[in-house]
């Protein structure tokens, strides 16, 4: 096994030289292309960062955005890759937690990075490809990188109304990626359809799977995805085998028709995650492509994607209710409960729901520049006093079925997944406070219908609230649904009745 994702990147070269390992609508980088072009960015980035910084990449979804991650890695530094179109007050959140270095940039979006930057040095990506190498440098700077060392920095929604920044390691995206491939089963006859923004936790299988495998990764336009007959077209051209997508890729072509005039006819098999997917729209992928395999993945950002997987054996029916599954090698997944009034730990008795919690070395190294975080769900195995062991506390629900698997049963706080992401409902309150003539409000969520509910108090109209959240934060995080109030309705501890609320979105 690697010990740092830039021997992949050697290897490969080696190995597979001119084939592709990356391809969009309008181009293609080869292996040996892509250790060239991160031996650029890595000898710029080296001549002007101290090792292990973080180094913003804003940049489009495009073949040499991994090149200039990749590139970031082997200068000793890790990057922070950052979605240019998410409203200025979210980049400008995420920068002041970052604080970066170094703005790698497109053309596309140096406005913005100029915008949101403050003192940090911008450099252009169309400039570091081309930039001279120099190898010897590189050497001091690879050897410099152990196992250990953070490789990137994802941001997800936090609680205090603030992103938190994710900080992952070499080692733990490698332990994941060879449990995951001993799953499925990647070579170099594979291709995989990335789905997912280059920004999100998801992506890390399309740009990484190739350097271990082999295979290679096409980048799906985005407006496919609502037009299922240029999607499967896509998929179909490049004989694309591999999906790993989330539930929210996968529903969208079914409930649009896909099926009706064509589908995906190389497809080997399908890996989806991100939140409970639909079975009504599930069993249409099932029915149309029998042959595939599926596989249902769980796992947050802070475990490395994706801990735990179930290969589906039938067709699904509505009533069907999908097991998580089983940890992937070099996790341990343990439920545990929490006796509030003794503050102590146990492990939850078989069969009844506890907290999912995780161990191994796939975990994150934690949040960045949030000690206090960190300590709140990172923390010691409460059951082994013997010698250090870190757990990280999911926050999600789950039993263990008689069957043997895991399963999910939701959120023990308020986080949510919606449309694949990770919300914080308290960060949505904690935005919706700050909008004039909002004085109360509370965020909540209908899993079914797929809906943010926002209940206020104030003179703010509705179309007020949702222009500032439109101005302000990413798309995902809108309310889609807006329930002014009189008065907030409170317990008599002065608590809000969060009951009441809920009787409302029936």
């Amino acid at each position: 096994m690697a010990s740092q994702v830039f021997e992949w990147i050697r290897r490969s070269a080696a190995s597979y030289g001119s084939r592709t390992v990356y391809s969009d609508t309008e181009r293609t980088v080869s292996f040996e292309e892509l250790e060239r072009y991160s031996a650029a960015v890595a000898t710029w980035v080296a001549q002007h960062s101290g090792i292990e910084r973080p180094i913003a990449v804003m940049t489009s979804r495009c073949v040499f955005t991994p090149a200039c991650y990749m590139g970031v890695a082997r200068a000793g530094c890790f990057y922070a890759p950052i979605d240019a179109d998410v409203p200025h007050q979210r980049l400008e959140q995420i920068m002041s937690v970052a604080e970066p270095a170094i703005v790698i940039v497109d053309n596309d979006h140096l406005a913005t990075a100029e915008a949101v930057a403050g003192g940090c040095e911008i450099v252009l990506m169309e400039d570091l490809l081309a930039y001279p190498v120099d190898d010897d440098l590189i050497a001091a700077r690879e050897a410099s990188v152990t196992e250990t060392s953070p490789l990137y920095m994802i941001f997800t929604s936090g609680s205090t109304g603030k992103p938190k920044g994710v900080l992952t390691s070499h080692r733990s995206l490698i332990c994941y990626l060879e449990g995951l491939n001993e799953v499925i089963g990647l070579d170099e006859s594979d291709v995989l359809g990335n789905q997912a923004p280059l920004d999100y936790i998801a992506a890390i299988r399309d740009m990484y799977l190739p350097l271990m495998t082999g295979a290679c990764t096409v980048m799906v336009p985005k407006n496919e995805f609502a037009m299922p007959g240029a999607l499967f077209k896509t998929l179909n051209d490049y004989r694309v085998t591999t999906l790993c997508w989330s539930t929210a890729g996968l529903e969208i072509p079914a409930k649009l028709g896909g099926f009706t005039e064509s589908r995906p006819e190389h497809l080997r098999r399908i890996v989806f995650s991100g939140s409970v997917i639909s079975n009504k729209y599930l069993r249409i992928w099932q029915e149309n492509l029998p042959d595939v395999t599926f596989i249902n993945q769980y796992g947050p950002t802070e475990a490395t994607a994706s801990c735990t997987y179930y290969v589906l054996r039938d067709v699904v029916s509505d009533d069907t209710v999908l097991p998580i599954g089983k940890p992937y090698k070099h996790y341990q997944i343990m439920l545990l409960t929490h006796d509030d009034e003794k503050g102590t730990w146990a492990e939850t008795p078989s069969g009844e729901i506890g907290e999912i919690c995780v161990k191994g070395p796939c975990l994150a190294i934690g949040y960045y520049r949030s000690k206090e975080q960190t300590d709140k769900v990172f923390m010691q195995n409460p059951l082994n006093d013997e010698y250090p062991e870190r757990i990280y506390l999911c926050g999600d629900l789950g039993h263990i079925g008689e069957d043997g698997e895991l399963y999910f049963h939701g959120r023990k706080d308020r986080q949510i997944k919606h449309l694949g992401h990770r919300v914080e409902l308290a960060e949505i309150e904690a935005y919706a406070l700050t909008i004039s003539g909002v004085t109360e409000c509370v965020s909540l969520y209908d899993k079914a219908r797929e809906l943010l509910y926002l209940f206020y108090t104030g003179p703010a109209t509705k179309k007020e609230i949702t222009l500032s959240f439109r101005a302000n934060m990413p798309e995902f995080m809108v309310p889609r649904k807006l329930v002014p109030l009189d008065e907030m309705p409170h317990l008599p501890n002065g608590k809000i009745a969060m009951s009441e609320l809920k009787e409302m979105m029936k």
